[in-house]
């Protein structure tokens, strides 16, 4: 389609015979010089360009609008661009075609010409490819595999297709060996592998975090290497997470794709919270669990569905040991509801008269050296 042959340009202009027949005299004679006619076929592409913009603009846009969907009118606003560009070359590439040129001259033009109209649909095509990826992304009910934790993956293949065949139609226009091209990437390729392992590492584990979707953006998690916060962007080299403290961290994926991951949103949309406490021995434990579960239902933070549960987990040394067992709706708050909690808790064990333990000895003397009596 694109090769382009050494054919002799021609040296005198032989214009269609429907056209010497359609053309005044006067204008014929000076459409014979080719010069003259090749810039008559650049006004023509021009004015058949503006013909074409108005086609897109003003007949197909004002057509499309009446469906229910936006792509088609955002389609056809991105191809105007492209048309309009691809009929000016067009132009360009038929008026070069009448010039008097050297053969090898006339090949040259035609195939930066040509390497130019491919340029123009590549980068249309990647406009159009993020278009229709990003409105999939959001119609999640008709397009179950493209949504917006799979739009990474599913745009960087695109691109990747289409680069890669924008680069192959590149050699078939110049006419190149793809031989030594692909032996070449092959030796890069391997040499490229071993300097940027950790980078390719990072891709990889990026690519089957989108695909497995261990969790999304907006997700609340904690990482195997300590880090913690809300997922705001998911890469295919890393994730960042806004952390408590409000700073933004980027986590390489190969980090995060070899440790444990606690996804605190995933689920019901709650998260358990756990507040042990110690009472002295001898305190009247049922009063202690109706306290905290009082202390539980009153509190906002706290959800009442499921209800709040009270164990008595243990004989301490020192006390006997319970758990405050309730739920919450944000697993970021938990931190501010257990402050609040405790403060709850000692204030209603105070009114309660219920004594918060303490590690505490007691000494038993059994006997009592001679020594340590006292002279009477």
């Amino acid at each position: 389609m694109f090769l382009l042959g050494e054919e002799e340009a021609p040296s005198t202009l032989a214009l269609p015979e429907w056209l010497q027949n359609l053309l005044p005299d006067e204008v014929l004679g000076r459409l014979e010089h080719p010069w003259v006619f090749a810039g008559a076929i650049v006004i023509a592409s021009l004015v058949i360009a503006k013909l074409a913009d108005w086609l897109t603009t003003g007949i197909l846009l004002r057509a499309v609008r009446r469906t229910s969907s936006s792509l088609d009118d955002e389609v056809i606003a991105k191809l105007h661009g492209p048309i309009i560009k691809t009929v000016i070359l067009a132009g360009l590439w038929i008026a070069s075609s009448v010039l008097p040129l050297e053969a090898a001259t006339l090949v040259w033009i035609h195939r930066l010409i040509a390497t130019l109209i491919l340029v123009v649909w590549a980068a249309g095509s990647l406009r159009i490819l993020d278009l229709v990826l990003r409105l999939m992304s959001g119609q999640g009910a008709r397009f179950h595999a493209v949504e917006p934790r799979t739009l990474p993956l599913f745009s960087n293949l695109g691109k990747l297709v289409l680069l890669a065949f924008a680069a192959y139609l590149l050699i078939e226009v110049w006419d190149l060996n793809p031989t030594g091209w692909l032996a070449s990437a092959g030796v890069a390729g391997i040499a490229l592998g071993f300097a940027a392992k950790d980078t390719l590492a990072n891709l990889f584990a990026g690519v089957f975090i989108i695909a497995d979707g261990p969790y999304q953006v907006g997700d609340y998690v904690n990482l195997e290497s300590g880090y913690r916060g809300r997922v705001q962007q998911i890469g295919l080299r890393s994730t960042r997470i806004l952390t408590r403290d409000d700073v933004e961290i980027t986590v390489p994926n190969s980090v995060i794709g070899n440790g444990a991951i606690v996804n605190e949103s995933s689920g019901a949309p709650r998260y358990r919270v756990r507040l042990k406490v110690g009472v002295s021995y001898g305190t009247d434990i049922d009063r202690v669990r109706e306290v905290l579960n009082d202390v539980s239902r009153k509190m906002d933070a706290t959800m009442n569905d499921p209800a709040p549960r009270v164990r008595f987990r243990s004989f301490g040394g020192s006390s006997l040991d319970f758990e405050l067992l309730t739920w919450i709706r944000e697993p970021e708050r938990r931190g501010r509801i257990l402050d609040a909690l405790h403060c709850e808790v000692y204030k209603r064990f105070s009114d309660e008269g219920i004594e918060i333990a303490y590690p505490q000895q007691d000494l038993h003397v059994r006997t009592v050296p001679e020594s340590w009596k006292p002279a009477e």
